[in-house]
């Protein structure tokens, strides 16, 4: 592999955008430097366009084994990397079996090593559910970087919800290993909320109320300092939960938020009658509830964004019907978390360092890979994006790389092209097209 240099007006570095060149020797970040280097490189010259690190997303439903007919490595990591991700952290769900034995992880690990299968760089939440205690410290062993618990039905009936007595169970042994323990956060209740017609969208929104995430994540607050556990709220919504994430931060807590690109790019009042494809858990909710969780984000309460792709088959979805209550919750988008995030975040005048923090350094630290991952800087690994912030390009199937091409930014007129990406010092994407494949690791927690 040669040495490479380069070079870009507007470089996203840690202390800032830069003029410089990115050396790159042997996959990772040699310096970054503000004059024509001397030596033997070979020089590639982007211009103006943005050169930014991999992004990286901590929140992806890849489904391999056991529900590839849904997804799978394959597929979801091309489009990884023609979106510029070039680092992902698997769920324990969909897949099955489900990731809450080491066995069930040792499948996945295989699944991801089939030839062909890995074009981004991937490692994998444990899972934690009713009775698998015993399992959490062999999974530790064998190097996954947190948990992922549900509150509420889980849509995977092998990934049951955990209550409070079971979390009780297990996170006194993920806090000793200084894990996180990331949550979905809604606490379901029995009331009867249904509706006679449910494609309206409104109908749906009203089935899962704040109120369910709010309660669910003043459980998990008062578990974070009891225990003293690393917690995560994954996919926040309720913007009426900031105050209280706010407050649990300032009492020092070690509590951390991220919330989805289709919460801050989308309205419930944009959603048409019957279009499932915007189904998700917790729901897309009001414009003012939005616009809170944007003034959250950019006052650093909310640390993160993170696609939370979970692809189904189109049957599941329900499109033909159009009916919310029986189509499955998940929203396809990892292809688009860059342009997605980066459209909305225009409006609302903030920067691109707010985006390399959002999409690149803070997610890395949650999976414990912000010593190598999330910045270009001396000594990181040299996996990096270039993207054009002022180009716009409508979102069609026919370039969709994810398996189904159902995603609610069909038609969407999104800014921010990504032209090339590199894992490891290595061109994978040219043009927007993907030019080597097979080039990702699979990433286990080293202690």
């Amino acid at each position: 592999m040669p040495d490479i240099a380069i070079e870009s007006e507007r470089v996203l570095t840690p202390g800032g955008i830069k003029k410089a060149f990115a050396l790159v020797k042997n996959g990772k970040i040699e310096d970054v430097v503000f004059e024509k280097p001397q030596g033997d490189f070979t020089f590639i010259d982007v211009g103006d366009k943005v050169l930014m690190p991999g992004i990286v997303d901590p929140h992806v439903h890849i489904n391999e084994p056991g529900r590839t007919e849904w997804e799978g490595f394959d597929t979801a990591t091309r489009a990884a990397i023609a979106g510029g991700v070039t680092t992902l952290i698997d769920m324990p769900l969909n897949s099955s079996p489900v990731t809450t034995t080491v066995k069930a992880l040792d499948e996945k690990i295989n699944a991801a090593h089939k030839p062909g299968s890995l074009h981004a760089n991937c490692g994998f939440w444990g899972g934690v559910i009713p009775g698998n205690e015993r399992e959490l410290e062999s999974l530790i062993a064998k190097g996954v970087p947190g948990f992922k618990a549900f509150l509420t039905h889980s849509g995977i009936d092998e990934f049951p919800n955990s209550t409070e007595a079971d979390l009780r169970k297990a996170m006194p042994i993920i806090a000793k290993h200084g894990l996180p323990l990331l949550v979905h956060c809604e606490l379901s209740d029995n009331l009867n909320r249904g509706s006679s017609n449910n494609r309206l969208y409104k109908n749906y929104l009203s089935s899962r109320p704040k109120k369910w995430e709010d309660e669910a994540i003043a459980l998990m607050i008062k578990l974070c300092e009891e225990f003293k556990c690393r917690v995560h709220i994954v996919h926040l919504s309720s913007a009426d939960s900031i105050e209280q994430i706010a407050a649990a931060k300032q009492k020092g807590l070690p509590l951390t938020v991220e919330t989805g690109q289709h919460y801050l790019y989308f309205t419930a009042e944009q959603i048409p009658e019957g279009h499932t494809e915007f189904k998700c858990a917790p729901p897309i909710r009001e414009k003012e509830n939005n616009d809170r969780l944007w003034e959250a984000l950019k006052a650093g309460i909310i640390d993160f964004v993170a696609t939370d792709h979970s692809p189904a088959l189109p049957a599941m979805k329900e499109l033909d019907s159009g009916d919310f209550m029986k189509s499955w919750g998940g929203i396809s988008s990892i292809q688009f978390a860059l342009p997605a995030l980066w459209t909305a975040a225009r409006k609302k005048n903030c920067s691109l360092n707010d985006i390399a923090k959002w999409l690149c350094e803070k997610p890395a630290v949650l999976p414990g890979l912000d010593k190598t991952k999330g910045k270009i800087q001396k000594g990181y690994d040299a996996d990096l994006v270039v993207w054009d912030p002022g180009k716009s390009f409508a979102v069609t199937a026919a370039s969709i790389y994810h398996k189904h091409k159902i995603t609610p930014y069909i038609n969407e007129e999104l800014y921010g092209v990504v032209e090339q990406t590199y894992l490891a010092g290595e061109r994978v994407v040219e043009n927007g097209k993907i030019t080597q494949s097979n080039k990702g690791k699979v990433l286990l927690r080293r202690k």
